[in-house]
């Protein structure tokens, strides 16, 4: 059973930066793949990144791809979420999630249905 806590988000105007962390505890965190997904308010959840067990496969949500970067650090049992030229249009709850498996599939990686943990998610405003 895996416990995952976010942290780092906040109010910020557009165009600067901000890093979410999540932090993983009771499991072995190199076993899990792990997404980050977001949910503005009425909206359903869409994904927004994911990066494999070894840190070494990323795959992004277009509208982020070249602003976002997720990282890892398995020594430390926290993955990352390093936002870049935010828009107001990334103002939502950003959720930190994670699989167990070491197999990469993409398209599974970015589906909310195949991940089995789910942290309480963290809130990020950006103003115009």
């Amino acid at each position: 059973q895996v416990q995952l806590v976010e942290s780092g988000g906040g109010l910020q105007q557009a165009g600067v930066s901000l890093r979410l962390s999540c932090a993983a505890s009771g499991g072995t965190f190199s076993s899990y793949a792990m997404g980050w997904f977001r949910q503005a308010p009425g909206k359903e959840r869409e994904f927004v990144a994911a990066i494999s067990w070894s840190g070494l496969t990323t795959y992004y949500a277009d509208s982020v791809k070249g602003r976002f970067t997720i990282s890892r650090d398995n020594a430390k049992n926290t993955v990352y979420l390093q936002m870049n030229s935010l828009k107001p249009e990334d103002t939502a709850v950003y959720y930190c999630a994670a699989e167990r498996t070491t197999a990469w599939r993409p398209l599974a990686r970015a589906s909310a249905n195949e991940y089995t943990y789910w942290g309480q998610g963290t809130q990020v405003t950006v103003s115009s």
